[in-house]
């Protein structure tokens, strides 16, 4: 009888997701073995056109069911509905799309675990997030209280108004539930993506912090100190993103802020001007010092305090 032939074993397949490196900051978990020079770049691509791709199609969904319900349409500018609150609901959803589309791109295209986006633990740290939350308050309200106070000592009205309950409860029920993803969601994008694709090849994590906050005052329409503003935030929460490993600080001072923001509006009744964005008055710099110290400080103690996790393992 003749032996069987040798039978060579198959040879290994390629696990699809590579989880990065033990040891290393969050601005570099996209660098896995399966790193390539041309992975961030692709994925930037795919993460901005699907975006855009997946932001037309709702608006088309939305102009189709509209004119079904025969709903009021202005189709104008940045408007679409004429209804201020379902108009505010529609854009604060488009945002938050943002979300899955750079989770995608992660493991799509960088083939690394989607996780690696929120922090070094692979994983949205729910219970540091919610000690940020309430650092977060404390800092806005500090804030706003600093900001209001400079403004009467300077002889400038605040002119925060008062529309009633009926006004006030619906808005803010629409705001409490989208503002905290479409604020998550620009987290995700500027802090969480840029960062990590500049890190994927630069060591020095500055350069991803400043060009990530660029991005993210020049898609807003903010001007003279409100720039300096939305810049300052982006270059804090970067900073922040870095030394506590993850997204969970950014995530709740943008989503606090916003919805602090947002409330004042519903509170005062005028949802048409709910995302109109322009000059702020220098005033506002004592409060966004406030706020920016006042987090930055808490967090940094508590962080080392706590000893949260700022490196994989």
């Amino acid at each position: 009888m003749h032996s069987p032939p040798y039978q060579w074993p198959p040879p290994a397949r390629m696990p699809w997701i590579m989880p990065p490196p033990a040891a290393v900051r969050y601005d570099q978990l996209a660098r896995t073995p399966l790193h390539r020079w041309w992975r961030p770049i692709l994925g930037t691509l795919a993460a901005v056109g699907g975006f855009l791709v997946i932001s037309f199609g709702i608006v088309m969904a939305a102009w189709t069911v509209a004119t079904l319900a025969r709903l009021p349409l202005v189709m104008s500018g940045d408007r679409m509905f004429v209804d201020p609150l379902l108009d505010l609901g529609f854009h604060l959803t488009v945002i938050a799309l943002a979300i899955p589309v750079v989770y995608g791109a992660a493991w799509a295209i960088q083939r690394r675990p989607a996780g690696t986006l929120s922090s070094v633990a692979g994983r949205l740290r729910w219970g540091w997030l919610a000690r940020c939350l309430l650092i977060a308050v404390a800092a806005v309200v500090l804030g706003q209280l600093a900001e209001m106070a400079t403004l009467l000592l300077t002889g400038v009205d605040p002119a925060y108004s008062w529309a009633g309950w009926e006004a006030f409860l619906p808005a803010m029920a629409v705001i409490l539930v989208l503002v905290p993803f479409q604020s998550a969601a620009e987290e995700y994008m500027f802090r969480g993506w840029v960062i990590q694709a500049f890190g994927a090849y630069l060591r020095n994590p500055w350069p991803g912090i400043l060009l990530g906050a660029g991005a993210f005052a020049a898609l807003h329409g903010y001007t003279d100190w409100g720039i300096a503003y939305v810049f300052g935030f982006g270059v804090l929460m970067g900073w922040l993103a870095i030394l506590t490993g993850g997204l969970e600080a950014p995530i709740a001072l943008h989503a606090t802020n916003n919805v602090a923001a947002f409330g004042v509006v519903a509170a005062s009744g005028d949802l048409n001007n709910a995302l109109q964005q322009g000059e702020l008055p220098w005033q506002s710099v004592v409060g966004t010092v406030v706020q920016f110290a006042v987090y930055g400080a808490a967090i940094v103690v508590i962080a080392r305090k706590r000893a949260i996790q700022a490196l994989s393992r």
